[in-house]
């Protein structure tokens, strides 16, 4: 270990204890899906000091992301965001290891990209299927993983926390990734049942965007609310950010403590 990663790291170790430095710069964490969450994952990571990060999205920085997302800079506005984000860790850390992956994590690449052994995988997928089979994915081959749920449409920081998979509530998404996970990949039936897969989540309910300017608890009579940048659910940074730590924290967290 050298003197420079004890400089930038060595407050971990008075954290978590000193032997949790070499855990931490051994561990190769993978992030899928970089965007209002995940990107605020990757900063957590690189600034814990893991030794290691893959970056798996093949989505671009737009400039809708600017509420929420780590990289929506001037500059890195069309640029993908693996690359800007993996730019941004070597500024961080210039021994980190850093793989940019501009794919999306589908039943055609899963494979492929789970081919590495992870010591965690961090799932941001928004859309549920491909959550779902992310987590399938890794409960099959022991890949230890985290999940997180939808920031969308909330405002309190203070109602998130970490969980078990099978004790988040009030969360639509993971909701529908419990019912496909036992429905087609064979988990536990039953409400409660503990799934061992931390979680990030939020207790709090969402609120709806309505066609006159105006939001509220419910979604509007009539409307078809889509998950996308302009027109769904609305974002911010202290949300999508507090998401993100918190997911960070629980694998450094587990990584340090060995």
């Amino acid at each position: 270990m050298t003197d420079d990663y004890l400089q930038r790291f060595g407050g971990l170790g008075r954290l978590y204890g000193t032997a949790a430095l070499p855990r931490l710069q051994a561990a190769h964490v993978c992030v899928v899906g970089v965007g209002g969450v995940g990107s605020w994952v990757v900063e957590g990571l690189a600034r814990s000091g893991i030794g290691a990060l893959t970056l798996i999205d093949l989505d671009d920085v737009c400039l809708t992301n600017v509420n929420r997302q780590l990289p929506a800079l001037d500059g890195n506005i069309g640029r993908p965001k693996v690359a800007a984000l993996a730019e941004r860790v070597k500024l961080i850390n210039p021994s980190c290891a850093v793989t940019a992956v501009s794919e999306y994590f589908t039943a055609k690449t899963a494979d492929a990209l789970l081919a590495t052994r992870f010591s965690w995988v961090v799932d941001c997928i928004d859309l549920m299927s491909n959550k779902a089979l992310l987590i399938a994915e890794c409960t099959k081959r022991g890949q230890p993983v985290v999940t997180v749920g939808s920031a969308g449409g909330r405002r309190d920081a203070t109602c998130i926390r970490v969980s078990d998979l099978g004790d988040s509530h009030g969360d639509e998404l993971l909701r529908q990734v419990r019912k496909k996970l036992r429905r087609d990949y064979g988990f536990a039936k039953g409400e409660g049942n503990h799934y061992g897969i931390p979680c990030v989540s939020t207790q709090e309910q969402p609120v709806f965007p309505w066609a006159d300017g105006t939001c509220a608890a419910e979604p509007e009579a009539g409307s078809n609310l889509r998950l996308d940048c302009a027109t769904g659910f609305g974002t911010a940074v202290f949300i999508t950010g507090a998401f993100g730590f918190a997911a960070a924290g629980e694998v450094v967290r587990r990584v340090a403590l060995g």
